[in-house]
């Protein structure tokens, strides 16, 4: 019977898994990478894949609004971006074009989520690009007096004003999904309503994405108004440090860590210090793609790339799968996921990474190795309590309705997310409505490990005490032997299925 290590929150379990489990684990980073990120963002905006260069888009002199967004994927980060090169490039790009650094403004879109305060702003360029940048740094507001740029099937489509009060737009990004990067994140810099109308059933491809057509539509109607370039990376594989055996690209690193006497010692250590561990872990992370051109052909054109290099194949859906859900967000900054994060990273995230067919049978299972306790950071959970309090009977669509709206006029809520001390009260609930494409096709969710029943049974989920039991329950869901998947993770990787 094979062992399968797991990351539950800080703790490492190993699960006992059936002989014929299906070990689902991303292919191993390739060898070579992008060696000079700078040379191939310059080449990209001077032989973009359609429309005008960059130096034909800028107007000598003009004002420029370079789009940038937070790194919050892939999960967990690493301390080195390429990202933050591709940012410094670009204005020193502006610079050479004849664009001073009093004419260019970063505007950092960041959706829903908590705005950024001088920290975290810091950590998205390097030290040395912050000493030497002149120009201006805007925190989108979606609160904020917006722009209206028209309708999108009756949805308001508002842009921040410093996306049209300018002379050309250039967006920086990464393309880590439909709903991340590229014309995305112009709709990361607009109005509330389009943002929870931002849907995707498949995280990874483009049909049946209304959050896509949204964030087009956002694109054309802004550069019905301004000239607009975007840039596209694709980024590698995480590499994580020779400490983790390989994990978890290496097949046989799942039973040295399995036999591993520092796996029994790791479990005793109290949880910050286990965390501190892992956080202590070198990890790297390269490019593989640079694209410019209209931001969604680029981000298009990346997200393929990306795809093809990181995800992991599988034959036919899985009548259960299984995987951990880290002591993460996925919204910086990173701390402990209160249940429904938990729920989002393992549902929202991990499951709508496919392509072509959903990885799990319609009616099948999800086990989510989780503790599921109800803890919320103060303050910058605190909007996801007024989504439990209103789920006390359970997941009611009405009462999730109605609190929604309630929450959506609590001034409090709001003065605090334009602080900066915590997200908008919306954010709970279009983390809910992520999770909701694999709860319609999933029979049952499990929390394996679970330690609050009450929270797991507020969400609809089932707890148990262990990811024994929790096998045990799906095959009983199965009505016969299931095929089980194990969902090496994180970091999550794309599935392509059949």
């Amino acid at each position: 019977m094979p062992r399968i290590p797991l990351l539950s929150g800080s703790r490492l379990l190993v699960v006992s898994a059936p002989d014929d489990a299906v070990v689902l684990a991303p292919p191993a980073p390739p060898t070579h990478a992008i060696v000079d990120v700078n040379a191939a963002v310059r080449d990209a905006f001077r032989f973009p894949l359609d429309g005008p260069s960059l130096e034909h888009v800028l107007t000598r002199g003009g004002r420029v609004t370079l789009v940038v967004e937070q790194e919050t994927l892939p999960l967990p980060g690493a301390p080195v971006d390429p990202r933050r090169q591709a940012i410094a490039t670009t204005v020193e790009e502006l610079r050479r074009l004849g664009v001073p650094d009093e004419k260019q403004t970063i505007l950092v879109a960041c959706g829903l989520a908590r705005r950024p305060g001088r920290k975290e702003l810091a950590a998205l360029v390097s030290a040395r690009f912050a000493r030497s940048f002149h120009g201006d740094v805007v925190v989108h507001d979606v609160e904020d007096d917006l722009v209206g740029l028209g309708t999108w099937n009756g949805l308001p489509l508002r842009a921040s004003r410093a996306l049209v009060e300018t002379d050309a737009v250039v967006t920086v990004t990464a393309a880590e999904t439909v709903l991340h990067g590229g014309p995305a994140a112009l709709l990361a810099a607009g109005g509330k309503e389009a943002l929870r109308a931002a849907h995707a059933e498949s995280l990874v491809q483009t049909s049946g994405s209304t959050g896509w057509e949204l964030a087009v539509a956002m694109e054309r109607a802004l550069a019905a108004r301004v000239p607009l370039i975007g840039l596209s990376l694709a980024l590698d594989r995480l590499r994580v440090s020779e400490a983790a055996y390989g994990y978890p690209y290496d097949p046989a690193s799942l039973e040295r860590i399995a036999r591993s006497p520092f796996v029994r010692l790791f479990r005793m250590l109290p949880g910050p210090v286990r965390m501190r561990a892992l956080r202590t872990l070198p990890i790297g992370l390269g490019a593989s793609a640079a694209y410019a051109g209209r931001p969604s052909v680029a981000h298009a054109e990346a997200l393929l790339r990306a795809v093809e290099l990181r995800s992991a194949r599988l034959d036919r859906p899985l009548d259960a799968i299984c995987l951990g859900i880290p002591r993460s967000t996925p919204h910086l900054p990173r701390e402990r996921p209160n249940p429904l994060l938990a729920a989002y990273l393992g549902l929202g995230l991990a499951l709508r990474m496919w392509r072509d067919e959903p990885p799990v049978v319609a009616g099948g299972t999800a086990i989510l190795v989780h503790r599921f306790h109800r803890h919320f950071s103060h303050p910058t959970q605190q909007p996801y309590r007024a989504f439990f309090a209103a789920t006390r009977a359970g997941p009611d669509p009405d009462a999730i309705a109605a609190a929604e709206q309630t929450a959506d006029a609590d001034e409090r809520a709001i003065d605090a997310y334009r602080a900066g001390h915590g997200c908008h009260p919306l954010l709970p609930f279009a983390d809910w409505s992520g999770c909701g494409p694999a709860l319609d096709r999933l029979g049952t969710v499990v929390i394996g490990a679970c330690r609050d029943a009450a929270a797991a049974r507020q969400l609809g989920f089932v707890p148990t005490h262990g990811v024994g039991a929790a096998l045990e329950m799906a095959t009983g869901v199965a009505g016969g032997r299931p095929r089980i998947g194990f969902l090496l993770a994180p970091p999550y990787f794309p599935l392509r299925v059949g």
